[in-house]
């Protein structure tokens, strides 16, 4: 007896185990009398009964399921295997590994940027990684019309609403549309909290998020690298000379022919203008200095002129001699002094 019901046994373990998949069903089969339960690391299994959860089991190892799982089952925990009968339920396997995943926008996104009426065209690249955190609902949602679900669907759903949350968060936290980077972290923190409440309701969530680049056209780009070097050097000028020197340096520029010898020219020219400019802006310097010194100059002795002139007593009626003496009434003479009584005049 005991050997024959045996050939009913049978084991309950995730079988089509996929290194990318989120959950598997043991389905639509019976569990005999002597039935094993194999949990491997990294794995929960989820007893159902007419899709409800009957018992979670987390620990790996094989389990004798009459003895060791039964009990434990909330509804099932009286059940008893007859000679031919046996237990028609459901075992939901669950990865319980983190996910990560690695992103990209399918096509450019038009930022809104000034100078730019049909916006700045971005692309992005990162990754993002998720964990199922709440069974109930994972069943509840999903699990319970699928008997398998891979990271690829997560996948799938994330990049559908990626591009609107990347607008938004750019729009919000980009303050420099031309160095986006430099806001990353903000944008990146956005998207995840945005991601998690459109994935929560399927019982997951997003563990990270992360924006790893920003990438412009080659035209904007080239664009972005000039304005990198010309506030680097600091002078369009000198910006230029660089620039000849290392396409020269590079090869780009060959020497000995008439392209070397029109790069040389121009290099002269160049640099001549740049000197006649230099010098021309000295000499409206020392222009500029020197009509300031004279104007100075004649304002001091223009200054210095009438205080002197305030300084010096005044000619006039007082300072002509008396005709005769405010003393005595005598006449006077040519003298300073009256010649009567000796009165100074």
């Amino acid at each position: 007896m005991g050997l024959f019901s045996g050939q009913f046994a049978n084991v309950v373990e995730w079988e089509e185990f996929r290194d990318d998949m989120i959950f598997w069903k043991w389905t639509n089969r019976e569990i005999k009398k002597g039935s094993k339960l194999i949990i491997r690391p990294g794995q929960d299994a989820i007893f159902l009964n007419s899709g409800r959860i009957e018992g979670i089991f987390k620990d790996d190892g094989d389990y004798d399921i009459e003895s060791q799982i039964i009990p434990f089952l909330s509804t099932l925990k009286g059940f008893k295997f007859g000679f031919n009968s046996g237990m028609r339920a459901e075992v939901l396997f669950v990865n319980t590994k983190e996910f990560q995943v690695t992103w990209g926008t399918k096509g450019p996104i038009n930022i809104p940027a000034q100078g730019m009426p049909g916006g700045l065209p971005i692309r992005a690249n990162g990754t993002f990684s998720f964990k199922v955190n709440d069974y109930v609902t994972l069943i509840d949602k999903i699990a319970g019309v699928k008997n398998s679900y891979l990271v690829e669907d997560v996948k799938e759903r994330i990049v559908s609403v990626l591009d609107q949350l990347l607008m938004k968060w750019i729009t919000r936290e980009g303050k420099d549309m031309y160095n986006l980077m430099a806001n990353a972290d903000s944008i990146s923190k956005g998207i995840q909290g945005d991601l998690d409440m459109e994935i929560c309701g399927d019982g997951m969530t997003i563990t990270r998020f992360y924006v790893k680049s920003f990438n412009y056209p080659e035209s904007i780009q080239q664009r972005i690298n000039q304005n990198a070097g010309q506030s680097m050097i600091g002078d369009v000028g000198r910006y230029q000379q660089v620039a000849m020197t290392d396409g020269m340096a590079s090869g780009k520029v060959q020497g000995g022919g008439m392209a070397s010898d029109m790069a040389g020219m121009m290099m002269g020219m160049q640099m001549a203008n740049q000197m006649m400019q230099n010098m021309n802006g000295n000499m409206q310097n020392m222009n500029g200095n020197m009509n300031g010194n004279m104007q100075n100059m004649n304002g001091n002795m223009n200054g210095n002129m009438q205080n002197g002139m305030q300084g010096q007593p005044q000619q006039g009626g007082g300072s002509t001699k008396p005709n005769f003496c405010p003393n005595c009434g005598a006449k006077t003479g040519d003298g300073n002094f009256c010649s009567n009584c000796g009165a100074k005049l």
